[in-house]
């Protein structure tokens, strides 16, 4: 995939109906820079002030904190075309968190002269980053609320709906398709790996989930 069109399917998908003036979008482009990352490859560190932000061109980063304990917790995976590091760098501030490739991975680089010739020359996208900026907030607010309040099956669920939401293939009569491993659930899930196993056989007699090697089938 060209830059172009990994940019024009980004800006589609994270900010729907903006519309990019033709001197604008001729002007962007050429602003955007390419990185390739190889498995485990971090494209910044926590703590660190990010000098861009980001969008998944092919393969997968994984986004992830550390606690003072040493504790590391996934905060998702992020597949194409999504955008990430945003606030940081918006904010000038440093990081909260590590982007670490899983697998070989690509990403677009949108830096500051890229930020600002949106910003300040595509009538719109204020408004549409703000948009973006909320409905990433809610989603936070959706976890936080699960990690702290909600017990283990409740967890459990949010979990399955967001690995389907974020690498979900639909395969027909209401199933998606999901490539992650019991692991990867239970880390997102905050369970261990034994429930999470249980968690999965009760949602799998119940005829919610088909179990299989590294992926899973899964129906709401």
């Amino acid at each position: 995939m060209s830059d172009d069109d990994a940019l024009w399917r980004t800006l589609g998908a994270s900010f729907p109906g903006l519309a990019l003036p033709p001197e604008v979008a001729a002007r962007l482009p050429v602003l955007l820079g390419r990185r390739c990352l190889s498995d485990g490859r971090s494209l910044f560190m926590q703590g660190h002030r990010p000098t861009a932000f980001y969008a998944v061109i092919a393969g997968e980063m994984e986004t992830r904190f550390t606690g003072i304990d040493g504790t590391v917790s996934v905060i998702e995976h992020v597949g194409p075309p999504r955008l990430f590091g945003l606030a940081a760098f918006a904010a000038g501030q440093p990081a909260g968190y590590e982007a670490v490739a899983r697998g070989a991975c690509e990403v677009l680089v949108i830096g500051r002269e890229a930020y600002q010739l949106l910003m300040d020359e595509a009538p719109g996208f204020a408004r549409a980053l703000l948009a973006e900026f909320a409905r990433r907030y809610d989603g936070t607010l959706r976890l936080l609320q699960a990690a702290r309040h909600q017990a283990a099956p409740e967890r459990f669920l949010l979990a399955l709906a967001q690995l389907a939401r974020e690498r979900g293939r639909a395969t027909g009569g209401g199933w998606t398709e999901v490539a992650a491993t019991q692991t990867e659930l239970a880390r997102l899930a905050h369970v261990s790996r034994q429930t999470a196993n249980e968690l999965l056989a009760v949602a799998e007699a119940a005829g919610q989930i088909r179990r299989g090697r590294g992926r899973w089938l899964w129906r709401p």
